[in-house]
Order: structure tokens, then sequence, then C-alpha cells
């Protein structure tokens, strides 16, 4: 099956590419450094060719709310508009647990623009929520401090691996 991975040379991204070339399928990297800029559209359409699922771990170039949400509608509206040129069978996307908790926090609120946008579609998708990685701790500390304080949310977390995700969105898609 070919399945364009968004996102696939991101963490997570090249995870979920190897584990699925390991299965047997056929991976076409989804990243500017490929050939493919969701942001402008350029190179989706040749990328889409032929594909019949697409899983989306793309993210923003930054957590600010702005950015971020600028990002995912921009990215969204052109993934959304090509996936339906191209017939796409499945679309499964990354996504936060709690996104629909916490919208006073501009990241999640850029992430739910992400999620909608492919719920109101009319691509099937699935959605996977994932709670943050212990690879991005550095990063929540940094976003959520304040000189030499961190400010953290009275919310429970748990963790996860990025590498848990990986093989999640790999085995997701032999259902797809």
């Amino acid at each position: 099956m070919k399945i364009l991975v968004i996102g696939g040379t991101g963490l997570t991204g090249r995870l979920v590419s190897k584990k699925l070339e390991k299965l047997g399928h056929q991976v076409i990297i989804g990243s500017p450094s490929h050939g493919v800029d969701i942001m402008t559209g350029e190179g989706l359409s040749q990328a889409l060719e032929n594909t019949e699922i697409v899983i989306d771990l793309s993210n923003s170039s930054s957590p600010e709310e702005e950015n971020a949400i600028n990002f995912f509608l921009t990215a969204g509206k052109n993934l959304v508009n090509a996936e339906l040129a191209a017939n796409i069978r499945h679309h499964l996307v990354l996504s936060i647990v709690g996104t629909d908790d916490a919208l006073e926090i501009g990241y999640l609120r850029a992430k739910k623009h992400q999620e909608d946008n492919i719920k109101n579609s009319g691509i099937p998708y699935t959605i996977i929520r994932s709670t943050q990685f212990h690879e991005h701790t550095d990063t929540i500390i940094a976003v959520q401090g304040l000189a030499d304080k961190v400010c953290v949310k009275d919310r429970l977390s748990a963790h996860c691996a990025g590498r848990c995700n990986g093989l999640h969105c790999s085995v997701r898609t032999r259902g797809a």
C-alpha cells in the first residue's frame, strides 16, 4: 500500500515511516526537504498520486498561538483539498489528549482546528490523541517557563515515548 507520511522526517514521522517500510508498504516522505510542502501545496499532488492513506504527523515551527493556528489552518486546507482531488481512502492524524478541554492554550486550539478540518472534510479519518512525548520535556519547560520558574498546569499528565506513537500509527494503518 502507498502511504504518504506528512512530517516524515520528524521525531514520530521517522519512526512511523521506518515501521511502515518494514511492514512492506511504499512510504512517501512528506516534508519540504523531500519536495512536499503542505504550507504552499508544492509537491503535494505528485506525492498523493496513487496514494491510499495519509498519515499527518505535521507540526508548526513554533507552539506560539498565532504561528500554530496559521500553520494548522493553512496546511489543513491544502491537505484536504489535495486529498479530495486524489481520492484518498483514509487520513490519520496525530493530535493531543485534552485538546477539547484546554482551548485556553493557543497550541491546543490550533490542534483542534487541525482535527475539525479533517472531521469536516468528508474523508474517512482516524484521530489518535497522544499524551506529550518524553522527548518534548525541554520544549514544554521552555514554553511554560518564566525566568527560573516553570508553570505547570493543575492537571494530571502521563507522558509517553515518541516511539510508542510511531508504533501505534503504523499499526492503525492496517485497519484503514
